[in-house]
């Protein structure tokens, strides 16, 4: 729900309000109570991503891949040697 800038011109009073798309514009001001009410034209929020997870999950860098494909080499080699020693242990 995007936030919208309003002005008054009976009284010059100016707020933001935080209403739904297919909300009709508000005529009243709160204000002074005159039906003088008008919708500023705004830069507008664009898209906000907050959180760690958009940018670092979706587009990881080359040195983050590196590092991850060397630790899932590590990862694979140590357990193969894990289920070497477990398959000697059942053999004896």
């Amino acid at each position: 729900m995007p936030t919208y800038d309003y002005l008054c011109d009976a009284c010059g009073h100016e707020f933001e309000l935080f209403q739904s798309i297919t909300e009709p514009k508000k005529r009243k001001c709160p204000a002074c109570g005159k039906p003088k009410l008008r919708r500023l034209f705004g830069a507008g929020g664009g898209i906000l991503f907050k959180g760690s997870g958009f940018y670092q999950t979706d587009y990881r860098s080359e040195s983050y891949k590196k590092r991850a494909a060397e630790e899932k080499k590590a990862a694979s080699g140590g357990s193969g040697s894990d289920s070497g020693t477990s398959s000697a242990a059942a053999s004896t």
